[in-house]
């Protein structure tokens, strides 16, 4: 049941911080591999509100505003990830840094995180008492702890398969390489080439658990044109046109060839899509955006001097804007640092705060239409990457080459962790709507936990890169995290300040984002149900093909559970009824993605990547690998059909 808004019941509780920061730090972890892993992360709230209902529930708590306070902390750890992933890395794959340096992370990330929940305290009343915005994982982390009678039987789906996905990921090749983490097979056709494969994480099934049918369809087609239409283009026909790739090709087998010409050429396909999503966003959604900061900063003057019902109370105006004062001094010192002139750092710091609040507004807009887990942050970062480097050029002359990408990363950074977080902070504050809680306290609370996700993220980088790898493989780590947002800006802002781009794929891949837009534009007045967003191709294209395939069966096996019930037309229903199998790809994804933190720490103090690999006869090769990949996927249908049956 909601709280009445005449009630207080405990909210900010000690244990409720205290949890909150616990699992915000775990699951900031693990979106953290996933994102460098796949260029994806998802909302967490959900399986931090089911722990959460248990573990209060234990120490004689769990009030649905207290455990909605923790789910709100939580959280964070998504938001975090996604923001300094996307960008942070691009400074160490463009060598400005040898490893991640912890006080400037922590700025980063910190101050990023403690803005966008800044940015989006005028736009709450808005986007969800006035415009009534879904914020679909606000509503479904709603609806379960509304229904947090038995919080048992969750805790148990997430804790068996968080131990499966950790064994899948255990007996793969930075574990104990039992088995391979992909199978995929190229050859050449004449000049051509035809490559096919897929990926062996579970985690991914479950990532395509939970975006969906329609989402997952659009991302692997993305990967479709990329890897089975253009490559054989380029292979067949345009190759011999670049003599230093052709030349590196000349004797190299056929999925080494194809992931060189993608890696090279054909990712930026990708780049153009995704610029034209970001720029699209913006186009479609400036007049609401508008209305709705007016609206939001209308209401906030006129409640300063009024009583205000706890349910709709925020930070106070005059709070947000000291806050915004004391926040943005230390970045525009940063900013001096890195360019050691005023009449740099200075519109660098304005072009942070302008771009921060306005692509806030589009991610918390974004969220509220088709949810965090589908935000285009890694498009709208893009965005403000350009235009920074616009204004960079002309104001850093012959700086410009050498500064430039580092300065214009540095701003992006920022606006991506303030983007990522006021887009989650609008579904946790949809969530307490729902319920009866105190804004302000939520955003409290968010600001906690998006501080305490930025004290680990260098560390937990630094680990990752030296046991893995950050960006494209190389002769020490042949399977990398590819972390493919953040090697896409690095080379995007280095080739704005006088490096190398190919450009005539660039604008191909802008004209491909086009005619999607246009698509989807023609499917949405048609009514339809299936959606092209843009942004979704775009991460398909640049994504390798294997890691687009398992996404696309778990969106399948998503299909499947609604086929095999009685599938409701309501969306609650809806979300009901995959409740089950969306907290058991929670744990699929948390399980692989702790395994291969905790794998990478002995790896990270050896300095051996094969300290933990059995001997080669161990190693049963791909049907084995493709067996136990078939083997979770049944069992996540399995566990998904059996929970639809008994909510519907």
């Amino acid at each position: 049941m909601t709280t009445p808004a005449t009630q207080s019941p405990p909210q900010l509780t000690p244990r409720a911080i205290i949890l909150s920061i616990v699992l915000a730090m775990i699951l900031v972890a693990a979106n953290t591999y996933l994102g460098l892993f796949a260029g994806l992360t998802i909302a967490t709230a959900i399986p931090a509100a089911v722990v959460s209902m248990a573990v209060l529930r234990a120490f004689g708590g769990g009030h649905i505003l207290e455990n909605n306070i923790v789910q709100t902390g939580a959280s964070a750890g998504s938001s975090i990830a996604a923001g300094v992933i996307f960008t942070l890395p691009a400074l160490v794959l463009l060598n400005y840094w040898d490893d991640f340096r912890y006080s400037w992370v922590l700025a980063i990330a910190g101050l990023g995180g403690l803005l966008g929940v800044l940015f989006s305290v005028p736009l709450r009343r808005s986007l969800i008492v006035e415009q009534k915005l879904a914020f679909p994982e606000g509503k479904a982390a709603a609806e379960v702890l509304k229904a947090g009678e038995n919080p048992g039987p969750g805790i148990k789906l997430l804790g068996g398969a968080s131990a499966l996905g950790g064994l899948a990921k255990l007996l793969a090749a930075s574990g104990l390489r039992v088995m391979p983490d992909s199978a995929a097979h190229a050859s050449y056709a004449g000049s051509s080439i035809a490559y096919i494969g897929t990926n062996l994480s579970p985690a991914l099934l479950g990532v395509g658990y939970i975006i969906g049918l329609n989402i997952s369809i659009v991302i692997v087609a993305g990967g479709i044109l990329s890897w089975n239409i253009a490559i054989p283009i380029y292979s067949a026909l345009f190759l011999d046109g670049n003599p230093e790739l052709s030349a590196r090709l000349a004797n190299a087998d056929a999925e080494t060839a194809a992931f060189a010409i993608w890696s090279s050429q054909i990712r930026y396909l990708g780049v153009g899509a995704m610029l034209v999503g970001g720029i699209w966003t913006l186009i479609s959604l400036r007049h609401s955006l508008l209305s709705g900061v007016r609206s939001g900063l209308a209401a906030a003057r006129a409640g300063a001097g009024a009583l205000v019902a706890e349910t709709e109370r925020d930070l106070p105006m005059k709070a947000v804007l000291v806050g915004l004062v004391a926040f943005t001094i230390p970045l525009a010192a940063l900013y001096q640092a890195i360019v050691n002139d005023f009449t740099v750092s200075l519109p660098m710091t304005l072009i942070m705060i302008v771009a921060g609040f306005l692509f806030s507004s589009v991610s918390a807009y974004m969220a509220g239409l088709v949810g965090s887990s589908n935000n285009p942050v890694s498009g709208i970062t893009l965005g403000t990457i350009l235009f920074a480097s616009l204004v960079l050029t002309a104001l850093l002359g012959s700086n410009a080459a050498s500064l430039g990408p580092i300065a214009a990363i540095m701003i992006g950074a920022v606006v991506c962790c303030a983007a990522a977080i006021a887009g989650d902070n609008l579904q946790d504050l949809k969530c307490g709507y729902m319920v009866g809680a105190t804004p302000w306290r939520q955003q409290v609370m968010l600001a906690i936990g998006a501080l305490s996700c930025a004290l680990i993220m260098a560390p937990l980088l630094n680990v990752l890169n030296e046991a893995y790898g950050i960006g494209p493989p190389t002769e020490a780590h042949p399977k990398s995290l590819l972390a493919p947002q953040a090697t896409l800006i690095a080379s995007v802002a280095k080739g704005l300040f006088g490096g190398e781009l190919p450009w005539d794929l660039i604008w191909i891949g802008a004209a491909v984002g086009a005619a999607i837009i246009v698509l989807d534009e023609i499917l949405k007045k048609r009514g339809s149900n299936f959606r092209t967003p843009v942004l979704a191709a775009a991460v398909g294209i640049y994504l390798p093909l294997d890691l687009t395939i398992p996404i696309f069966i778990g969106g399948i096996l998503a299909h499947l559970v609604e086929r095999a019930v009685a599938h409701p037309t309501n969306p609650d229903a809806t979300e009901r009824l995959h409740r089950g199998g969306v907290l058991f790809s929670a744990g699929l994804i948390t399980g692989e993605a702790l395994m291969g933190i905790l794998l990478a720490i002995p790896i990270f103090v050896t300095k051996n990547a094969d300290i933990l690999a059995l001997p080669e006869a161990w190693n049963f090769g791909e049907l084995v690998g493709l067996a136990i990949f078939a083997v979770v996927g049944w069992i996540l249908y399995r566990v998904a059909v059996k929970g639809a049956t008994s909510s519907s």
